[in-house]
């Protein structure tokens, strides 16, 4: 029964969107280009009853708006949207369901599914059906926030440069579910990720930017649920404004509480970035549920068939696919961007199959409306943009097809890198993607910063699981092996899953740090997956989106090799920082600069001497020696650089290879700061031309200081 509270309405505003509380009343603004009427309703403090309904008075440039007086931060809401429902002309207005704002800053409650939350007579299986049942007992609902927050010490926050980025990709949830660090209470929440046990740990990796998956409130899936399982991932969005109040020790206070983590990862010295999923939402296809958007106004948030406009264009494989040809549609996502950068601190975003965020109806564009309107927002300028830069649409793969001033994943770099430590890939497959794809990128004034190189992410193996299984092993999926990707370049180094062979277990072990040596001193921005640093495991599990459970949790009982796995990091990171060469912000081109009389790099052979074209082309050839010159110029001034020379010596070759250490301007010795095959080795001086054994699969870096500084 729906109760009259006498409440003051007023005109309002058609701006800002959403619900924004002015210390007296809220202002209620929802754009709709279809809909006939709009209805407020308010809930009681749990969401359990509705209280009041109300209609929006005005409508203004296709904004539905009015203003309530009496009620502030901590009102629950919803609204109901009337208009014609006619599946066939794309509008699927039904005012029987409760739906979310999408400018909702905070959710409460969690979604039940019901055959009442389907906007067509769900039982029926036919979307052309209208079903009349209530949705509200089922549904999540909206909060009111008072937007205050005392940011101490951010004044002193400074962005970490792109050269000087490490990116750490990590999961709210299971960073912290078994820390013992961290309060009980606080374990897989917003609070346990900004505990300061937490927080220097991370910082002690050398990693500078946290990079969590996706945080904006979502739904889990119906045939999850039904198998005990869920969404563990989050890629499954309905609210771009609201995090999400699962990962909240305390659920009503989840926006202070996220923003509360921000300022304390910030205080460690850390950035924080944001996976945003804005290429589709919870809602499916039209035998979907009908929540937010697609009662909202169905015909201008989705992307529906031209000529079957009952059906959806489904670029993303999870049935939908968010309209960003649409001005209002590219509004609300920037100005969700904005939202999070501006008020909540964030300091840049991945964007999830962010092809699709350049997607016009012709298909993907690099002058599409978002990538422009990203482009000239001046707080958008000012932080990180990645794009994973493929979907499974036509013409989906996008590696390098992004303007500048964005960075991207490179998968490239993830499989050649895997390919050549197996010793399926050449020498001259894995040389571009050791300069930053230069192949790629390098065009329009990119810098190296934009190819985001990684060996593993969430989805796939873990760098453990790349040298311990052959085969994915997701039985717990519950899909009997069907699910995720068979292609993982992997190799068990002899056996498949964990073996007492001590032979095994050493190359499994002098691998992980092969390709752990290979993401750090690579050119290009590295990004590492949390817990590879100590060797966490799956089991064998390359899709554990479903899995919320020990198998996709950080298990922090690390043994000894996984404390030696984390110094050996550590020692990688730290050489990245302290030797600016390996993090250059010009691409590498091999080229002789006859004014500088410097070659940027120089590719050695095991004799010691310069590659030649022959010995590129000898697909058995697998060690090979990477010199950078620390006197390139490192900026577009003619002079040269005063940098250390940093030699890297690759043999993916499963025997030893006699290596001559090679010349180099400014003095005759070399020392030695990494041996994969040695990691815990002192550092050691050796001489050019002495003849230094490289073990089979291993990685060596050499210093060599710069005593030839132009001092022009």
């Amino acid at each position: 029964m729906v109760e009259s509270l006498n409440l003051p309405v007023r005109e309002g505003l058609p701006h800002p969107r959403g619900a924004t509380w002015d210390g007296e009343g809220v202002n209620f603004a929802l754009f709709s280009a279809h809909a006939t009427k709009v209805e407020v309703c308010l809930f009681n403090e749990d969401g359990s009853e509705e209280i009041q309904r109300i209609e929006l008075p005005e409508y203004t440039d296709q904004i539905f708006h009015g203003r309530i007086g009496g009620i502030g931060p901590g009102q629950v809401y919803g609204y109901r949207v009337h208009g014609p429902y006619a599946p066939e002309e794309g509008h699927r207005f039904n005012p029987n369901k409760l739906l979310l704002d999408p400018y909702a800053r905070a959710h409460t409650g969690d979604l039940t599914w019901n055959p009442a939350i389907f906007g067509y007579q769900m039982e029926s299986g036919d979307d052309t059906t209208y079903d009349e049942r209530d949705s509200a007992p089922f549904m999540p609902k909206c909060v009111v926030v008072d937007p205050g927050f005392d940011w101490k010490g951010e004044p002193n926050r400074h962005p970490v440069p792109w050269d000087h980025t490490i990116l750490y990709e990590t999961h709210v949830k299971g960073f912290t579910k078994q820390h013992p660090m961290v309060p009980e209470k606080q374990r897989g929440t917003y609070a346990g990720l900004g505990h300061k046990s937490v927080t220097d740990y991370i910082r002690s990796l050398g990693v500078t930017s946290v990079e969590l998956l996706p945080i904006h409130s979502f739904i889990n899936d119906s045939q999850l649920l039904e198998k005990g399982l869920t969404n563990y991932w989050g890629y499954n969005t309905i609210g771009f404004f609201a995090p999400d109040p699962r990962y909240a020790s305390e659920r009503e206070q989840s926006l202070r509480e996220f923003k509360e983590m921000v300022a304390r990862l910030h205080d460690a010295g850390l950035e924080v970035i944001l996976d945003v999923v804005y290429n589709h939402t919870a809602e499916g296809n039209e035998l979907g549920p009908t929540l937010s958007f697609k009662g909202i106004d169905n015909a201008s948030y989705y992307r529906l068939l031209p000529d079957k406009k009952r059906y959806y264009i489904n670029d993303t494989g999870t049935g939908n696919t968010v309209n960003l040809s649409h001005p209002r549609v590219i509004q609300l996502v920037t100005d969700s961007l904005r939202y999070w950068a501006g008020e909540t601190h964030v300091d840049g975003f991945r964007f999830d199959l962010g092809t699709i965020l350049a997607r016009e109806p012709h298909g993907f564009d690099e002058q599409s409306g978002f990538l422009k309107a990203c482009g000239q927002d001046p707080l958008l300028q000012s932080v990180k943009l990645i794009a994973e830069p493929w979907d499974c649409g036509p013409g989906g793969y996008q590696v390098g097809g992004f303007p500048p001033g964005w960075a991207e994943w490179n998968d490239k770099f993830r499989d050649i890198s895997r390919d050549f430590w197996k010793g399926e890939a050449s020498a001259a497959a894995i040389v571009p993607r050791l300069c930053a794809s230069g192949d790629i990128f390098n065009r329009d004034g990119r810098r190296p910063f934009a190819s985001v190189n990684f060996i593993t992410a969430h989805d796939g193996f873990t760098l453990n699981d790349i040298v311990t299984y052959n085969d994915k092993h997701n039985d717990a999926n519950g899909e009997d092996g069907r699910d995720g990707s068979s292609d993982n370049r992997s190799w068990n180094c002899g056996a498949e899953g964990p073996t007492d062979d001590e032979e095994i277990n050493d190359l499994r072990a002098r691998q992980i740090r092969n390709m752990l040596t290979t993401l750090l001193l690579a050119q290009g921005t590295p990004m590492l997956l949390a817990g590879d640093e100590f060797g966490r495991t799956q089991q064998g599990n390359n899709n554990a989106y479903c899995q919320d459970s020990e198998i996709s949790w950080l298990n922090w009982k690390i043994e000894e090799k996984g404390h030696s796995l984390i110094a050996f990091v550590q020692k990688l990171t730290s050489l990245r920082h302290n030797y600016a060469i390996l993090r250059r912000n010009r691409f590498l081109s091999g080229e002789y600069n006859e004014e500088l009389g410097v070659k940027d790099v120089t590719w050695i052979n095991a004799s010691g001497a310069e590659m030649k074209d022959s010995q590129w082309k000898d697909e058995g050839m697998r060690c090979f020696g990477m010199l950078i010159d620390g006197r390139a110029q490192p900026s577009g001034i003619r002079k040269r650089g005063g940098d250390a020379t940093i030699l890297l010596v690759f043999n993916a070759a499963a025997e030893g290879v006699n290596f001559t250490l090679p010349e180099c301007a400014g003095g005759d010795e070399w020392t030695l700061i990494i041996d994969t095959n040695r990691p815990d080795a002192e550092e050691a001086i050796s001489k050019t031309g002495d003849i230094y054994t490289v073990t089979g699969r291993s990685v060596l870096a050499f210093g060599h200081p710069n005593s030839e500084v132009d001092a022009a």
